[in-house]
């Protein structure tokens, strides 16, 4: 992968997750794994979980960190160490470079690849980036210390590479630690959630996230309330919105469906996700939608948002959705078309028509429930 391409577990706007030597918020998070580690019973599998962009990437990298550089146990003639107290790691510990230029030998990252003939990240983790594990666990087998494999995310495993990774979570090798970092575990294999001990990411709180912009080069907020409703606690896609003009946007979005869908514009704001220049706009947009149709559907039931994320965004969702039971089918047209957009995404439907097609579909509905 070149270096001018986007990496596909990097948040635009952001830092990568390897990057951070500290994690804000998530401290229930590490003292579960250090309690663990320290217990010498330490699971060989974690599922590390929580919405998208809260920092369960930065976790995951921070954990690795501190296996790697934390020496194993040998039974010397001094006795064990001391319990570690925390995951902090000495800066200048040789690992933490390693780490930063990916090229520590005892840690595999399994992500989505680069297609050199589309020129373009595939849309899925596919099964030879799992087996790649295979010749990595080999090749480090040799020093007889911890080995770390982070898939990032594993949602994005098809249905081959997830069952590749089931046979190494089956039959792990020694002193071997996978973090499989999820945005929605319930897509994942049952038995591959039955395999890893969960270790939740929550929401930060409004006092963490401002703490997340102070320690990056985020740019200045003109509409901090709306980036928060949009947020929702995640630093990530706060600092997503706000490089890709998110809040304009997920603005035009709102426009669009104010007083029904006007059939050329709905094509412009469709075609202007499209291309190769546009893939992180097409996967925004699809995310915006989602967070739309979430936000209407909650509104039929906890009232009108506050504050909007958009002008005009509470009148139009009083309109579409007065109730629990419009608020029901909302809900339910959320789930039907987010699985059609992962499906459209993996398949390499065109992203204007995909786009296209969801917003007419929101729209049949509202023709449907005003009927």
């Amino acid at each position: 992968m070149s270096d001018d391409v986007q990496e596909p577990d990097r948040a635009p706007g952001a830092p990568h997750p390897r990057d951070a030597m500290s994690v804000i918020g998530h401290r229930a998070a590490e003292q579960t794994f250090l309690d663990a580690f320290n217990s010498g019973r330490m699971h060989h599998a974690w599922l590390i979980t929580g919405p998208r962009g809260v920092g369960k990437a930065t976790l995951a990298w921070r954990l690795a960190r501190f296996l790697l550089a934390t020496p194993v146990d040998d039974g010397g003639m001094f006795g064990a160490p001391e319990p570690p107290t925390t995951l902090d790691t000495a800066p200048d510990h040789p690992v933490n470079a390693r780490i930063l230029a990916l090229s520590e030998p005892c840690l595999c990252l399994i992500r989505r690849p680069w297609d050199a003939k589309s020129e373009r990240l595939r849309a899925e983790i596919t099964v030879d980036e799992v087996r790649k594990l295979k010749r990595f666990f080999g090749l480090s087998a040799t020093d007889g210390g911890r080995r770390v494999v982070i898939v990032d995310a594993a949602d994005e495993m098809n249905v081959n590479a997830a069952n590749a990774l089931l046979k190494v979570l089956e039959e792990p090798p020694a002193n071997t630690v996978l973090f499989l970092i999820s945005h929605q575990p319930t897509r994942l294999l049952p038995t591959i959630r039955s395999r890893c001990r969960a270790l939740r990411c929550a929401p930060l709180s409004d006092a963490e996230m401002a703490e997340v912009f102070r320690r990056t080069d985020a740019p200045d907020i003109d509409n901090p309330a709306a980036i928060a409703a949009l947020a929702a606690g995640s630093p990530g896609a706060a600092l997503r919105l706000l490089a890709m003009d998110g809040l304009e946007i997920y603005g035009n979005l709102v426009g669009l469906l104010q007083k029904g869908l006007n059939r050329p514009t709905a094509v412009k704001f469709a075609e202007g996700c499209a291309g190769p220049a546009n893939v992180q706009k097409f996967d925004l947009v699809l995310e915006l939608i989602d967070l739309f149709l979430s936000r209407l559907a909650r509104a039929g039931v906890s009232g009108p948002p506050d504050p909007e994320a958009a002008e005009g965004e509470a009148v139009l969702f009083a309109h579409l959705n007065p109730g629990p039971l419009t608020a029901q089918r909302w809900a339910s047209l959320q789930q039907d078309l987010s699985h059609r957009t992962r499906h459209g995404q993996a398949v390499n439907l065109d992203p204007a028509a995909l786009i296209l097609d969801t917003l007419f579909k929101i729209n049949e509905t509202a023709a449907r429930l005003a009927a």
